[in-house]
């Protein structure tokens, strides 16, 4: 694809329209709407957190314009998965903050931006496969992405106590199930994009104070970090449940199209 430059004179006198070529737009045109996601999350809970939690309606009402901008560039059968990811996401935070407390956000709410944040977080992994870095390098990619996640649990177990006075066990005993996700699920690119936005959306709202891991996990009393690495594998279990749901709305669907119409009873 090439523009055409504005009308240039040289010193000969005549005029002569330049093409000016636009491969590093073509080259980076995919990545707009993943940039834009990475960018905005961790941004996002930054103000939250600098804040102090009194503009969470107006975060609320901004991320879900963009998620709505951002849907503009996803493939409409996709579409469904991400609306659906808003409800099931807002029970399963429901769950984890209100009712297991394993994670507390500032005022003690699930904060507005928090459904539609979730939505731009399943977005931007299942998306992230047709991304062209991802669909040349994808094993490369899943493969730094489990190296990484290892060495911050390590870290967590080893040397990130003597800052934080921390030991992140719980950290550790995530890092199985997103081993898995990665490498068995057949979904790797997904999971591995997932920890990529999780990764940078809990270190930056846990460093702004927007919530706060428990030192102790609930129910199962291990140590955890603030916040515990590998934790991205909980987005196995939303993810596993947004493609159920899907897959029952979508055979529902199908059998009422199939069903045939009852016929009018014979006079």
């Amino acid at each position: 694809m090439t523009t055409r430059a504005a009308t240039v004179n040289p010193p000969g006198g005549s005029c002569e329209c330049l093409p000016v070529t636009t491969a590093w737009g073509r080259t980076l045109r995919p990545y707009r709407v993943h940039a834009l996601v990475l960018a905005y999350l961790p941004l996002l809970v930054v103000a939250d957190g600098l804040l102090a939690g009194r503009g969470q309606v107006a975060l609320g009402v901004l991320t879900l314009a963009v998620l709505l901008i951002c849907l503009r560039a996803v493939p409409r059968p996709q579409r469904l998965l991400v609306w659906l990811c808003v409800p099931i996401a807002t029970l399963f935070e429901i769950l984890g903050s209100l009712v297991w407390g394993g994670y507390t956000y500032r005022l003690e709410n699930i904060p507005l931006y928090v459904p539609p944040g979730h939505a731009l977080v399943f977005l931007f992994g299942i998306t992230a496969a047709a991304l062209p870095l991802v669909e040349r390098h994808g094993a490369t990619y899943v493969r730094v992405v489990l190296g990484l996640s290892a060495a911050w649990v390590v870290a967590g177990l080893t040397v990130l106590p003597l800052a934080t006075h921390r030991f992140d066990v719980q950290g550790a005993a995530c890092l199985p199930l997103l081993a898995w996700c990665l490498l068995r699920s057949g979904r790797g690119t997904l999971f591995a994009s997932i920890w990529v936005v999780t990764a940078a959306l809990e270190l930056a709202g846990t460093w702004s104070g927007a919530w706060l891991w428990a030192a102790e996990a609930p129910w199962s009393h291990l140590p955890s970090a603030n916040p515990p690495a590998a934790i991205a594998a909980g987005y196995a279990i939303i993810d596993g449940t947004v493609a159920i749901v899907a897959g029952a709305l979508l055979r529902r669907r199908s059998r009422t199209r199939q069903s045939p119409e009852p016929q009018p009873a014979a006079a």
